[in-house]
């Protein structure tokens, strides 16, 4: 799912930093593929496991951690979570991975 598109988010549809990042992809330019995993069922549930065992626990991880999204892939491979998508929109690496994945254009 994550190779099939230049830029894929998972998400959760209530999710505001989900929204956060789609904004900032959508205002960049970027078409992101969206999954909304709480809408897929059983099937987001085992994506959701599944990505969570890519990420670094966040803080406050235990039994209460918030679901792992969402999760941005670029080029077929992981970026990361918000932080880090955010971090390298701040330090200006974000639009040359994306023009390197063919997401962007100019």
């Amino acid at each position: 799912m994550a190779s099939g598109n230049a830029v894929v988010v998972f998400s959760a549809s209530g999710c505001c930093m989900c929204h956060v990042v789609k904004r900032l992809l959508l205002g960049l330019g970027v078409g992101p593929t969206v999954y909304e995993l709480d809408q897929m069922g059983g099937a987001g549930r085992e994506i959701q496991a599944a990505l969570a065992q890519l990420l670094p626990p966040g803080p406050g991880a235990g039994h209460h951690q918030q679901p792992p999204v969402p999760v941005v892939f670029v080029g077929g491979r992981l970026l990361g979570g918000v932080e880090k998508v955010m971090a390298c929109h701040i330090n200006g690496t974000l639009v040359p991975l994306l023009k390197d994945a063919g997401a962007l254009w100019l």
